[in-house]
This record gives C-alpha cells, structure tokens and sequence, in this order.
C-alpha cells in the first residue's frame, strides 16, 4: 500500500469541504428561530428525509468496519444494515404519525407527554451523554484513525478538532435543515463512490459470483451463525437485533429528529420508506467488496486495512478522491446529527422547561450556543479514547443496558394502555439496573451470553415489570391514551385518495419483501 494520493484527489476532497461548508452558512442565512435550527422549519420532504437518514447512520467506523468484517468472519454483520428496514416500517406505520400528531421536537418530550416528566428527564440525560461522548466523540476518533491509514503524516487530535470545528460550524449556524442538506450530499458521494469501487473490485474476479464464494471460507456468506458465535449467534439475530434496531430508528434522537421535521405525515412516511430502502444498499457497497477482497488480497493480516487497501490499491487517481470524500461525508454526516440533537435535547428538555415564556430567537441563540460547547467537549475528549483500549468496544455494547427499558416505554407502552408515568419509571430504573447486572457478570465471565440475547432478555423483563408496576397505580387520563397511544385511525392517516405509487404501504410492503428475500438468500 505504497500508493501516494495525488493532488488530484486532493483537491477532489478539499471541493467537498468548500461544498459542505459553502451549504451550511447558505442555510444558516435563513435559519431565524429555534423551529428552523432544531426542525428545518418543519418543512423538510421526503428525499431528504430519505437519504439523511441513510448519511447519518453511516459512519467511517460502518465502512471500515462492514468491509473488514465480512473480510476477516464473512457477512453476518451486515444484518444491522439491511434488517434495519423493518423498524422502519413500523416506525412509517404507527410511531410517524403519532410524533407528528403530538408537535415534539425531542423523542424525550414525547415520555413527557405519555408518562411524566421523570421518564424524559431520564431518556434526555442519557442520549445526551451517550451521543456526545461515545457517538460523537467516537466518530471523531474513529474518523482520524481512518484518515491516518491514507495519510499517514497527520496528527490525531489535531485532526478531530479539524472535524469537529467544520462539522460543528455549520451545524450550529444552519441547524437540521444545513444537516439535512448537507447529509444529501454526502449519501450522494458515499453511494456513487462505493459503488464504483465495487464495480471495480468485481470485475476482478470477472464478474463471477461463483468464483467469489468458492474462494471465501465456507460458511462466509451465511448470516446463521452458531449459539456461541462471538460475532452474531443465531438467537441474537432474532431477539436482539431488531430490538436493538427499533430503538435506533424509532426513539433515537438524532435520527428521528429529521423525522419531526417532514413537512406533513406524508413525506415523513415517505422519507422514512426512501430510507429503508438505501438501507439495503450497504450489503452490496461496503460487505460484499469485503468478501470479494478475500480472493483478491489475500494477504491483509488486520481487517481495518481491508477497506484502504482496496481505495489505495483498485482505484485510479481522481476516484481515490471521490471515495476518500465519500469517507469523510460518513464522518462529517454522523458528527453533525448528534451535535445538532443533543443540543436540542438540551435546549427543549432542560433549559425551555425552565424559562416557558423564551422567544423563539433566544432558543435558536441558546442552541447555537449548546452545539459549540459540545463541539468543543467531544473535540477535546475524542483523542483521549485511544488511552481506554478495549474499553471503548465495551462502552458500545453498554447501549444494552438502557435499550431495553426504552423499547419497552415506546412499543409497549403504546399498546398497553392502561400503562403510566409509575410503570414507565420503575421500569427505566429497574430495566437499567439488570442491564448493568448482566453486563458486569458478562464481563467477569459469569454470565457468558452474547450481547444481543441480553437485549431480548431484559426486553422480556422490562415488560412484565412495565405493567406490574402500571397497575399498581392510576390509569392515565382518556386525553393521554387518545393521543399518546396507538389508534386505529393512524396507519391510513393522510394516506387516502393518493395515486397508487404514492401510497406509502405499498412501498412498505415491497421494501418488506425486499428483506425477507435477502434473508432466505443468506441464510
């Protein structure tokens, strides 16, 4: 991997910097209050929606890490990416509607209004910690790592406070909508890059299918894995995963909130659908060059070279620019949703429930204000992760110990009516509690279960302890269980006298069918 980048590429990358930037001061320009910093205004469609979606789950870590794995234990990973279109359909069914309906602006408001106010205080605290120093601070991280294996001479901190001062500029001046926008084009870039290094990855080995399995160890383009398979076993695929994935697309902040700022129901359903569908793409853009790499570099011993090597190694000059940029887009585009969230949720959570009567131009003040210093704290913390090691891959799978408490909050408890503001705290509490639990004993060795069959279990706990504890005090008032819990009424909302392309079940229902034909095609 001698390859220099040449300053074709170079200058490839330095335009994109110019053209995120250059988006988000234009933006900034009409962003006035705090509905157009945190919501876009609340006119946001569907394509951007769409594809917004898809940037900001996309991070230099999924990239590196999709390749690597499917080069180094095959394909079984890549279920998080494709699989992720079910919550997404059940988000589109019944938790869209209910978001808009309500007039949220954070996730956490919406416990406020179903429960009380200790169970957004909790969730609020939570996903700002979580998003600021493990998302945010990890991507930084993550994303210079990656950059020092194309550009050996750079140094780490000074390249996260490079990321962090770009992305937090105009994340702070142009708010959701520069988010969005920005977002847009990144999708753009890491789609059409991936794709073209896919193409050219697959034409050596001729275009055959055959000959890449047969060159792959077996087993290696299976996603059903043995009950103590370290990576994925069987149970977690079933139980954890898509548990794990509901609380990603449905009640995390800094993907849904591009939800809550769709212009109408329609287009959030859309957008929603548009990114389930892109959601699909990654196995075929980012797993399988991995696999194919397997029978073409046949020598990599660490799997975080797979994916640079392929760039450095298959790719002409000028493409090596366009896919390094479509890297950093997956840096820039994480970065920036979860510094624009979290000042949101402190913003609407924390300081407006203080200060009620806050004009619209002092919250959008406040949030600028929020998005810089968290900027500056992930920017400042993000170098000190190389010092905690394996500790850091703990902190990720940390996310089962509050997850499923949450889940249970949100698809439970639009359900199960007669749950309250009781059953939703001491559920958080004592859901939280056996998380911690198993994991300590997982980490000590005396509870050796795969992370993801832990998510079901608590689930599975959670919910008894949910509506335990809910009967065991008032039902909540007919206002809340009219509003806040799932109606009938809310799947066919706004979906009626549409031309059939338009209508959002159809494409639910065919984006559904998609997943169950790649499942039964890789198991």
């Amino acid at each position: 991997m001698d390859k220099l980048i040449s300053d074709l590429d170079l200058g490839i990358i330095g335009l994109y910097f110019v053209l995120i930037l250059g988006i988000g001061f234009w933006v900034a320009r009409r962003t006035k209050s705090g509905d157009d910093l945190f919501l876009g205004g609340r006119t946001l469609t569907w394509g951007v929606i769409g594809l917004s979606l898809f940037a900001s789950n996309i991070s230099s870590t999924t990239i590196i890490g999709l390749t690597g794995a499917a080069y180094s234990s095959g394909i079984v990973q890549s279920v998080y990416e494709w699989i992720s279109g079910l919550p997404l359909i059940i988000a589109a069914l019944i938790f869209v509607p209910l978001y808009l309906n309500s007039r949220i602006t954070t996730i956490p408001e919406f416990l406020a209004k179903r429960f009380d106010r200790r169970s957004q205080v909790f969730f609020s605290v939570v996903t700002i910690f979580t998003s600021i120093i493990v998302e945010t601070a990890g991507g930084l991280y993550a994303g210079a790592i990656v950059l020092k294996t194309f550009f050996p001479d750079i140094v780490i901190w000074q390249t996260t406070i490079v990321l962090a001062l770009v992305a937090g500029l105009y994340t702070a001046m142009g708010g959701l909508k520069a988010v969005v926008y920005t977002d847009t084009l990144q999708a753009i870039i890491l789609i059409v890059g991936s794709s073209i290094l896919t193409y050219i990855m697959f034409s050596k080995l001729n275009f055959s299918i055959s000959d890449m399995i047969a060159a792959a160890p077996e087993g290696h383009f299976s996603i059903i894995r043995p009950i103590d398979d370290e990576t994925l076993p069987w149970p977690g695929l079933f139980l954890g995963v898509p548990l794990l994935g509901f609380w990603y697309w449905s009640t995390n902040q800094y993907i849904v909130q591009r939800v809550l700022g769709a212009k109408n129901v329609r287009h959030a359903r859309w957008g929603v659908i548009l990114g389930g569908f892109l959601k699909l793409i990654p196995l075929f853009i980012m797993v399988i060059p991995g696999a194919m790499a397997i029978s073409i570099y046949t020598d990599i011993e660490k799997s975080d070279m797979v994916y640079p090597t392929m760039v450095l190694e298959a790719l002409p000059v000028g493409l090596i620019g366009l896919v390094l940029a479509g890297l950093i887009s997956a840096i820039m585009s994480s970065v920036d949703s979860t510094l624009n969230s979290s000042s949101t949720l402190i913003v609407i959570d924390f300081i407006k429930p203080r200060k009620p009567d806050i004009t619209q131009k002092k919250i959008a003040y406040y949030g600028r204000v929020s998005t810089l210093v968290l900027m500056v704290i992930a920017a400042l913390w993000a170098p000190m992760i190389e010092n905690f090691g394996g500790l850091w891959s703990y902190l990720q799978q940390m996310y089962t110990i509050f997850v499923p408490p949450i889940v249970v909050l949100f698809l439970v408890g639009i359900f199960y009516k007669r749950g309250n503001g009781h059953g939703a705290y001491q559920t958080l509490i004592w859901g939280t509690a056996l998380g911690i639990l198993l994991f300590a004993l997982g980490q000590i060795g005396l509870w050796p279960i795969h992370f993801t069959i832990n998510a079901g279990i608590v689930v599975l706990v959670s919910a008894i302890l949910f509506v335990f504890f809910s009967n065991r005090a008032a039902a909540p008032s007919e206002e809340v269980i009219r509003n806040y819990t799932y109606q009938p009424g809310l799947i066919d909302q706004d979906n009626q006298g549409l031309a059939w392309y338009q209508n959002y079940k159809l494409w639910a229902f065919i984006l559904f069918l998609a997943i169950v034909a790649i499942f039964f095609l890789l198991i």
